[in-house]
């Protein structure tokens, strides 16, 4: 997982910008790919991300930059970083606990009342063979609770009604004009996926750290409207 250190980037992408689409100067972008990636010691593919179910696989003939209309991937070849791109989002990292494969996953709300993480774990289990109870799943730095404050319509796309909302997932927090609005959690809301989908409740681990927060460290969007991207990647070494 990268921080907003160690780029080249100036200005609200300052400095370790990974996005090549908000804004920033895209040899700027550049630069801090081939840091990421010399970092990682892996090839990161990067997705055009669209808030989607798509799942992709990579292998050694996988494209470059920007070119798989996708929102999550999954690779057993060695060497090859399966990458999403966040700043509030939930990157989701996936693995088997054998190490055969990995899955990298972008879970905004859209992407999660969708199925995309059922969709990744799927893809898994289908094309590598690696059953759900035999995963791992990390989730990295995304907007936190205290922040992400959602209508009914988020409510709405996961099934869940404002008399039922439960205080683990939707915290009920009118404004003060009495509009009705909800703080939205969302590793919790992917906690509950996975383990719908079959994934351990103790194979589930969540990093705790909230891009609002942490202007210092971490890419926001929602604090600063014109920001960069942080990446989380995962690969297998061999």
């Amino acid at each position: 997982m990268s921080t907003r250190h160690g780029g080249v980037s100036q200005g609200p992408w300052a400095s370790l910008n990974l996005g090549g689409a908000c804004g920033d100067v895209l040899a700027d972008v550049a630069v801090n790919r081939q840091r990421f990636a010399s970092a990682l010691g892996a090839r990161p593919v990067w997705l055009r991300q669209v808030h989607g179910t798509n799942v992709v696989q990579l292998d050694g003939a996988s494209p470059g930059a920007d070119l798989l209309p996708a929102d999550a991937a999954w690779t057993a070849t060695p060497g090859i970083a399966c990458t999403v791109l966040v700043a509030d989002c939930l990157p989701v990292l996936l693995a088997a606990r054998d190490g055969s494969a990995v899955a990298a996953a972008h879970a905004g709300w859209r992407g999660l009342a969708a199925g995309v993480l059922e969709a990744t774990v799927q893809a898994l289990q289908q094309g590598a063979g690696v059953a759900p109870r035999d995963l791992m799943a990390w989730l990295g730095p995304c907007i936190g609770p205290q922040a992400f404050e959602v209508g009914a319509d988020v409510l709405a796309g996961f099934g869940v009604l404002p008399e039922t909302a439960g205080p683990d997932v939707f915290l009920y927090r009118p404004r003060a004009d009495g509009t009705p609005r909800w703080r939205a959690y969302l590793p919790a809301l992917a906690s509950a996926r996975l383990q719908a989908a079959g994934v351990p409740e103790g194979a589930i681990h969540a990093c705790g750290h909230c891009t609002f927060s942490e202007p210092s460290d971490l890419f926001s969007f929602r604090r600063d409207g014109v920001t960069g991207r942080l990446a989380a990647a995962i690969w297998r070494r061999g």
